[in-house]
């Protein structure tokens, strides 16, 4: 066929799809506005002959004309993957590729799996930082002359100072560090900001070894934030668009995985430093530096992520890069395709144009301010539940409570390792019992436990079970965290947003997050010693209750549904979804649990029209 009769050909097939959408215009979903909840394939009612036209037309104009064979079976499957045993196009050979995705998920390429360890060194990057200072805590302020022992006319001063030190990466973070994520992504892209990230997590950290004065450890703190905020910003959102829906949360997950990994580990330099003398403090906050060299050494090892080459119109570049995440040239091409034809509908709706437009349609834009407001409940309920308040302080913590201070380090390593440990289950749960239920069951647990261990502080010191209590609760608070809101704030944040405004949504996002944990580090010392350990403990139990509605009202549920496919999840309004919530899945499970009678469950999304390349159940999402 002539390139000028392919041209005419597919002229004739987008009249013809563009006159069968008039025709269909009742079916057609409003990506601005899903007021039936209905969750459609971009492909959903196209004619056989029509599809393969576009199919044409797609690989010509992308520079893949001579993989039209294989593109033609990758859309065909795409359209409707449920019926791939009936498809004469596929081979067996190709029809056992696509059972095992159903049977075998968790076998995939080499080169997704090197993508998963690199953002999990980058998690571990992560942890590590976060948990130096609190081994430091117990003796840079006597270094600086920032004691704040009873007595001292400037106590509440070097509170403020110490807070201001631990909050340094998280300022630096929230108001610079993640706002660069968008512009060094679109330049450097997913592997070059975290080439980036690298760098300053190791430059910093030694700084901070070597400062002198406590403006000079401030600073260099705040320089680790423009690697810490673009690197939990990029590699959530790396790892995401790298992965297969059927798995995806269960593998970007091992951010928060591999973090309190980190946090494990850093607890554990922390032990063993304690007794370097006056230089234990300098030891802690540098030896963060270890898990950044393989980060900057394997990152370029990893294969790019095909989005973002969409996204610059590299599709050939793409191709490759699926080629390397799949295990058959037959899912890289239906995953290519598939990709492209939601993002012509992304796009129709979704500019995103420059810097400025794109953070303001964060606010502006229906389907976009949604997945703005769940990212922000979501990641400001990291805060809320007071997880950092035993991650940054928990040696000073136990030094309160009656420990020394080696029996305070050894207790928060153990904090750490419990920390590690119940964020494993999530790898398996997060894709099957999902984001929104695992924060609805762990966040009252999270309440009572931290309430608890608030109270134990009420028992004499002279009681040996004080102590031992105190470190239980807190334990059992950390392992309710761990496979809940550990995991899917940043899996969460990386997945709902559209892929014009992926970075910079996933910037908010994480912005938010570091905002709130600066404020955490800063204030904690002062409100620990004003409120005391159970008024502060209290305070933050408190809060779990206010982040449980939040999350029950404001945040739809993602599983199992391709990131495209969360355009018109997205697209739901709010006050559907909140209505939903209190009227009909709140008396279901009063009547279901609590009367327990037999009922059944009124989804709020429509599948109906979706033959999705994802494994999905028709009650999801509710």
């Amino acid at each position: 066929m002539s390139s000028e009769a392919k041209r005419n050909d597919s002229d004739n097939a987008s009249g013809s799809y563009n006159e069968e959408k008039a025709a269909a215009a009742v079916k057609h979903i409003d990506l601005a506005n899903n007021v039936q909840a209905r969750i459609q394939n971009p492909l959903y009612g196209i004619s056989r002959e029509d599809l393969l036209r576009r199919v044409e037309k797609f690989t010509e104009e992308k520079g893949l004309g001579d993989k039209f064979e294989i593109f033609k079976k990758g859309a065909i499957l795409a359209q409707n993957p449920k019926d791939f045993e009936d498809m004469p196009e596929l081979s067996e050979e190709d029809k056992e590729v696509i059972r095992r995705e159903t049977t075998h998920r968790w076998s995939q390429s080499r080169d997704l799996y090197l993508t998963v360890i690199i953002c999990s060194l980058a998690a571990a990057v992560q942890g590590w930082d976060q948990t130096g200072s609190n081994g430091a805590n117990l003796s840079f302020p006597q270094e600086f002359g920032l004691t704040s022992e009873a007595g001292n006319p400037n106590a509440e001063r070097n509170d403020w100072i110490v807070g201001l030190i631990n909050s340094g990466p998280y300022i630096g973070s929230c108001l610079i560090g993640c706002w660069l994520t968008d512009p060094l992504n679109y330049y450097l892209g997913r592997r070059g900001t975290l080439f980036w990230c690298g760098i300053f997590c190791t430059f910093s950290v030694i700084g901070a070894a070597c400062a002198q004065t406590w403006e000079q450890l401030f600073i260099c703190r705040l320089l680790l934030g423009l690697g810490m905020g673009p690197k939990a910003t990029t590699s959530p959102v790396f790892a995401a668009e790298n992965t297969p829906a059927s798995i995806r949360g269960g593998l970007v997950m091992s951010w928060q995985l591999w973090t309190a990994c980190g946090i494990f580990l850093g607890f554990c330099a922390n032990l063993a430093l304690q007794g370097a003398g006056n230089i234990a403090w300098r030891l802690e906050l540098g030896s963060a530096f270890i898990p950044a060299i393989p980060l900057i050494i394997g990152i370029y090892f990893c294969p790019e992520s095909p989005r973002w080459y969409m996204k610059k119109g590299r599709y050939l570049e793409a191709y490759k890069s699926f080629l390397r995440l799949r295990n058959s040239e037959l899912q890289a091409a239906r995953d290519l395709f598939y990709v492209h034809c939601q993002l012509v509908e992304e796009l129709a709706v979704l500019k995103g144009s420059n810097y400025f437009s794109r953070f303001f349609e964060l606010f502006t834009v229906p389907r976009v301010r949604r997945a703005t407001l769940a990212s922000w409940v979501v990641m400001i309920a990291q805060q809320m539940c007071g997880i950092n308040i035993i991650t940054f302080y928990s040696s000073s913590i136990f030094v309160q409570a009656g420990y020394s201070a080696r029996q305070a380090l050894l207790a928060s390593w153990g904090f750490g390792l419990v920390n590690w440990l119940f964020a494993f289950p999530a790898v398996w749960t997060i894709d099957t019992f999902g984001r929104r239920n695992l924060l609805l069951f762990t966040f009252p647990n999270m309440a009572w436990t931290l309430l608890a261990a608030g109270f134990c502080f009420y028992i004499p010191e002279s009681n040996s079970a004080r102590v031992p209590l105190i470190a239980f609760f807190v334990f059992l608070f950390a392992a309710f965290y761990s496979p809940g809101e550990g995991p899917v704030p940043f899996t969460y944040s990386a997945e709902v947003f559209p892929l014009t405004h992926r970075e910079m949504g996933m910037s908010w996002a994480v912005a938010t997050c570091l905002f709130w944990a600066s404020i955490l580090s800063l204030t904690f010392p002062r409100l620990l010693s004003a409120f005391g350990s159970v008024g502060a403990f209290g305070f933050y139990a408190g809060l779990n209750v206010v982040a449980f509605v939040m999350i029950f009202f404001l945040m739809p549920e993602t599983k199992q549904r391709t990131l495209e496919e969360l355009d018109y999840v997205f697209a739901v309004p709010t006050s559907r979804h909140a209505g939903y919530q209190l009227k009909t899945f709140l008396p279901y499970w009063v009547r279901r649990y609590v009367l327990f009678q037999k009922v059944k469950l009124q989804p709020l999304y429509n599948f109906e029209e979706v033959e999705s390349i994802t494994v999905y159940e028709k009650g999801a999402g509710h």
